[in-house]
């Protein structure tokens, strides 16, 4: 099933060129600037490096180009996600201060579902009376 979705994957980026999947990889894995991931790719920068990113962002624009860097976005953030995941079981388990492991426990608790309920409403059913005599 795996490898069905990886050639789905790689059928649909064979639409884009080396320098088009080296723009998005610079810029999803640096996070640096439109300019310097233009350099990095092979964007020609003879006449500007103004002309290197108005062509950078124009090949960005297209619905191929960014339908690679969604998926690219999305796998790193998947990836972030565990790292961040295990963070927070290590901090629930092994935490000097005793707050920071209720604060981790609390958080994987929430992500989870099972989050305490912001109020809580009591409702008592029957007449209640009060007499104060105050003689």
């Amino acid at each position: 099933m795996i490898t069905i979705i990886q050639q789905k994957r790689d059928m649909d980026n064979n639409d884009l060129t080396e320098k088009q999947k080296a723009l998005v990889d610079t810029i999803v894995s640096t996070g640096c600037s439109i300019v310097e991931a233009a350099e990095k790719a092979g964007y020609s920068t003879k006449i500007s490096r103004e002309s290197a990113r108005v062509s950078a962002s124009r090949t960005l624009r297209l619905p191929k180009v960014q339908k690679y860097m969604m998926e690219c976005v999305s796998r790193t953030i998947g990836l972030g996600a565990v790292v961040a995941s295990n963070k927070l079981v290590h901090l629930s388990n092994n935490a000097k201060s005793e707050y920071v492991q209720l604060e981790a426990s609390k958080d994987i608790l929430d992500r989870v579902g099972l989050r305490t309920p912001d109020k809580v409403n009591h409702q008592v059913v029957g007449d209640i009376k009060i007499n104060i005599d105050l003689t």
